[in-house]
């Protein structure tokens, strides 16, 4: 238990293993009885589980898949990582949170298939750069109320995430850790993977869109 190399796997297995629960789908059985991942977008994540089920349900799986990003970040990390080789704190925290979010996207637990990592890269983000998750749930709101469609704000936002961190050091905000901005200019192309099956629907014309948001439609 002494080996740094030894704890390093073991804290990203555990990551890895809280990402993987399976807020979505473990939601769906409790509260219809069904596998949420045969019903709407297919997909197990907060977006579908309102469509699906209702926003409380969906209000609980986006609170506890946000915390599975944060828990790993904030806390595994920070508590072992002097037992570990790794030189530098944000490091350790970024392979932490990822690993969860891995998990969150790849679940053990449901045959590798699970959600979109949005939100447990949100709780991810909250422990290492908490004043970037506001602005990016801002661009994902406006471009939800312009578009429609949560699958482009959630790219536009993640694509925002490099740009707020370059930007804010500007205005005297203390600047991000170097591992987390080159981590960040990572994130678009992540979200991007996640979502190339909604990527396919829009080019198509097929994706649900949530009109409602849509103030300013006429």
């Amino acid at each position: 238990m002494n080996n740094p190399s030894f704890i390093l796997i073991l804290i990203l297995f555990a990551s890895y293993i809280i990402g993987s629960f399976p807020t979505s789908i473990i939601m769906g059985r409790i509260t219809r009885g069904i596998d949420i991942r045969d019903h709407g977008s297919g997909n197990a994540g907060g977006t579908n589980v309102f469509r699906v089920l209702g926003w409380k349900p969906a209000l609980v799986v986006v609170v506890i898949d946000v915390f599975k990003g944060w828990l790993p970040t904030a806390y595994l990390a920070i508590m072992f990582y002097e037992a570990t080789p790794l030189p530098d704190l944000g490091l350790f925290q970024i392979l932490c949170g990822f690993c969860a979010v891995l998990g969150h996207t790849f679940t053990v637990f449901a045959g590798f298939k699970g959600g979109k990592g949005v939100g447990t890269l949100a709780g991810m983000l909250i422990a290492m750069f908490p004043l970037a998750v506001p602005l990016c749930i801002l661009v994902f709101a406006i471009t939800l109320i312009l578009t429609g469609y949560v699958s482009v704000g959630s790219i536009i936002a993640g694509a925002s995430l490099p740009i707020f961190l370059l930007i804010l050091p500007i205005i005297g905000i203390e600047p991000a850790e170097l591992s987390l901005l080159i981590f960040s200019l990572l994130i678009p192309f992540f979200i991007v993977y996640t979502h190339r099956s909604n990527i396919s629907r829009l080019r198509n014309g097929e994706e649900n869109r949530f009109d409602k948001a849509m103030i300013f439609k006429k």
